[in-house]
């Protein structure tokens, strides 16, 4: 992205924004509410257009792509993708009808390599044993962990993850955090983009960080340079202490 820009009336949600994604690279968006982290998850996943600048996304240019066939080239989990699953639809089909880019079943056919490949990705983030209830009927943790299967349904070369943890207890953090790590260390795992605002959701083996206030850029880069107490104070507006243990950070607030 160069210099990308979304405006909304008289608020600007992203503000001359440059930011690249490199391939293998995991990157964490951290910021507070109202950042702009969404929106520039909403743009990197050809969802929403720029105002101004430019926005390449997989080597294709927004505006000058059928952005219906870029989307299957990118995963995707969100909370308004979420709502859009019907509550009804069981498990297996929510992540098989990624295949077709849609988020309920009808009449359209799937090959059964479709199939196996959703049953090997629900086995791989522990669904597999639930893949004929329906999406409505699971915990919040379970619904997560389908979602991220459904968006690596497509083999996709870029995965986008829009607070993945929202709405977890401490236990559901932390599977899904160790599962976002061996994630992040699968060499044949697409780039990763995680979005958050908890330093603690932060998986082991991520590679970069970016983060944001007031639609713009703190600072960005190499994970260990960015995650430092100045940038994060200055992020979140308030002194905060960090430390890491075990690939893990944590943040505290300075007294």
């Amino acid at each position: 992205m160069a210099a990308v820009s979304v405006v909304r009336g008289a608020k600007t949600l992203l503000d001359k924004v440059d930011w690249q994604v490199k391939e293998g690279e995991r990157w964490v968006i951290l910021g507070p509410n109202g950042a702009g982290k969404t929106t520039l998850l909403q743009v990197a996943g050809a969802r929403l257009h720029p105002t101004s600048g430019m926005a390449g996304i997989l080597e294709e240019v927004l505006g000058a792509v059928d952005v219906f066939e870029l989307r299957p080239r990118i995963g995707l989990s969100s909370a308004a993708l979420a709502n859009q699953i019907p509550g009804h639809e069981t498990v297996l089909n929510v992540v098989v009808t990624a295949a077709y880019g849609v988020t309920g079943r009808w009449r359209e056919g799937y090959e059964k390599d479709d199939e196996r490949r959703a049953f090997a990705l629900l086995n791989e983030w522990g669904m597999g044993p639930l893949l004929n209830r329906p999406f409505a009927s699971l915990s919040e943790g379970e619904r997560k962990r389908v979602q991220i299967a459904r968006a690596l349904m497509t083999d996709p070369e870029l995965l986008l993850l829009d607070e993945p943890a929202a709405g977890l207890d401490l236990g559901g953090r932390e599977d899904l955090v160790h599962r976002l790590s061996g994630l992040a260390r699968d060499e044949a795992a697409p780039a990763i983009v995680l979005v958050t605002h908890h330093l603690e959701e932060v998986p082991p083996g991520f590679t970069h960080a970016l983060l944001m206030r007031d639609g713009g850029i703190v600072a960005s880069g190499p994970i260990g340079d960015v995650l430092t107490a100045g940038n994060l104070s200055d992020t979140f507006g308030v002194d905060l202490d960090v430390t890491v243990t075990g690939g893990r950070y944590t943040a505290t607030a300075r007294r």
